[in-house]
């Protein structure tokens, strides 16, 4: 039986720019940073509240996962803001969106009122895109 999700993966254009990002600028966890076989890096980060959850920032480089062609389409899907990442839960999104704002992250929205709470939406320093929501309460 499935008892949970460990790892999501969130491919990065330069896995040394998204550790920087992720956890300096989010303020995300290292989790792990351990050079494999072949000199792959395996990174992962947590958010603070949800230890258990890993985000493997896996690079789009060519390598023996992935060749030219595909690293090459995928980069440009992501750059170009096509792949939407998931979804931040946040306590305050006008607070968190002018603390992110101070640190220089891109905002493509503002904090907006929605019928589920109020949402912003962000982009790493790759192009992924990410929706920041502070739930209505109860939700």
């Amino acid at each position: 039986m499935i008892t949970k999700l460990s790892h999501v993966t969130i491919f990065v254009i330069d896995q040394e720019a998204a550790y920087d990002f992720y956890v300096n600028k989010l303020g995300f966890n290292v989790h792990t940073d351990a050079k494999m076989d072949g000199g792959f890096r395996w990174l992962t980060v947590t958010a603070p509240a949800q230890p258990d959850l890993e985000i493997a920032l896996m690079p789009t480089s060519p390598g023996p996962m992935m060749d030219e062609a595909t690293s090459a389409a995928l980069q440009d899907l992501i750059r170009n803001g096509k792949l939407g990442a998931g979804v931040f839960d946040c306590d305050d999104c006008q607070r968190t969106y002018d603390e992110l704002m101070s640190k220089g992250v891109e905002f493509t929205q503002p904090p907006t009122e929605r019928f589920y709470g109020i949402e912003a939406l962000l982009k790493d320093n790759s192009g992924n895109w990410f929706s920041m929501s502070q739930h209505k309460d109860g939700q």
